[in-house]
């Protein structure tokens, strides 16, 4: 079988060449065509052409097909639909700041965490995403915006905040992270790279142990256990108390201040009372909470909170010496916008 030289490291790439008695330079010519965007081996013109006959006959190439791409009329987001290469189907979705562009990636097909506020568990858990087909998706978003050979445009912010779990496909997820920050390749810096979870305690924990500079969000939505439980099963297997000690404790290993997602839902964790039981938990620790409007969800029992409400909740946060901010909505118009990923199209493909 032949194996996914876009899942392998730049290291083990040159372990791979010097086994074969080849010079160590061709690793890192390889590695870098790669990460250009080169898809067949026979393209790689600076290899003899015994090399590329025997990568070819060792490796693959993976690559994605363009189902659709839809651009927002409001604020220039777009959602790309890919083909997997085993006729599965992801999405991710590239935004502009000032500060630059952010693609926002999957990590599996499907999810199984069953948070009831969105619509990526629609549908269910299919499989994990290689790291390959990660990169893949940044890749090919930065080929469509412009060719990475000819410079220009540049995605340089990555968020794992896509559809799937990211720390349920921990090991594959480093990997990508290793990957995209090699200086070899696209060079993302570590800083530049968000993870996002609803709270897997252990791996939040794994990650730590790293120790590499990344930004990690925890999908928190709730105070109290009975409504985290309610809008996250996952509260389940670690309560509100346990995944903020998880927060600290990356904190005090990494020094990244942790980032507290908080999704303002009518009548459910909107309340006064709930947003001054969050500052308590959070009084002294060094985090920032991010307060999100949700966004709409067809047939879900959910509603946003008002945007009255959302400052009502901040300005009690920022009172009691909470960091906050509230997200700028996305890409709503397409199903772009937090929460709304894998919707009508994808239940068409699958």
């Amino acid at each position: 079988m032949k194996r996914d030289i876009k899942s392998m490291l730049s290291c083990e790439l040159l372990e791979y060449f010097e086994s074969t008695g080849e010079a160590r330079y061709r690793a890192e010519q390889v590695f870098s065509a790669l990460h250009r965007g080169v898809l067949s081996f026979s393209d790689m013109k600076n290899l003899s052409l015994a090399l590329r006959s025997k990568l070819e006959d060792e490796f693959y190439i993976s690559s994605l097909e363009l189902i659709e791409k839809q651009v927002s009329k409001t604020d220039n987001t777009a959602k790309y639909l890919w083909r997997l290469q085993d006729d599965e189907a992801v999405e991710c979705v590239l935004m502009e700041h000032r500060h630059g562009s952010t693609i926002c990636i999957s990590t599996q097909v499907g999810c199984k965490m069953g948070c009831r506020f969105c619509a990526s568990a629609i549908g269910g858990f299919k499989r994990n995403l290689t790291p390959s087909e990660m990169l893949d998706q940044l890749l090919f978003t930065q080929l469509d915006i412009t060719p990475l050979m000819q410079g220009g445009k540049r995605i340089n912010n990555v968020v794992l905040m896509g559809i799937g779990e990211p720390l349920n496909n921990f090991d594959n997820v480093m990997r990508f992270i290793r990957i995209i920050n090699s200086q070899s390749g696209i060079k993302i810096g570590a800083r530049n790279i968000t993870v996002s979870t609803c709270g897997i305690i252990e791996n939040i924990d794994k990650m730590a142990e790293y120790d590499v500079q990344l930004t990690l969000a925890i999908s928190l939505h709730a105070p109290d256990d009975e409504t985290r439980t309610y809008l996250m099963p996952v509260n389940r297997e670690g309560d509100v108390k346990a995944l903020l000690d998880a927060g600290s404790r990356y904190f005090a290993k990494t020094g990244r201040r942790v980032t507290y997602e908080y999704a303002i839902i009518a009548g459910v964790n909107d309340s006064n009372e709930q947003a001054a039981k969050l500052s308590e938990l959070l009084r002294g620790t060094q985090c920032h909470v991010n307060l999100i409007t949700p966004n709409n969800i067809e047939n879900s029992e959910f509603k946003p909170g008002s945007g009255k409400d959302i400052y009502r909740f901040k300005n009690i946060l920022t009172k009691n010496g909470i960091n906050c901010t509230i997200r700028r909505s996305l890409g709503t118009d397409i199903e772009a916008a937090c929460g709304q990923l894998r919707r009508r199209k994808l239940q068409e493909v699958d």
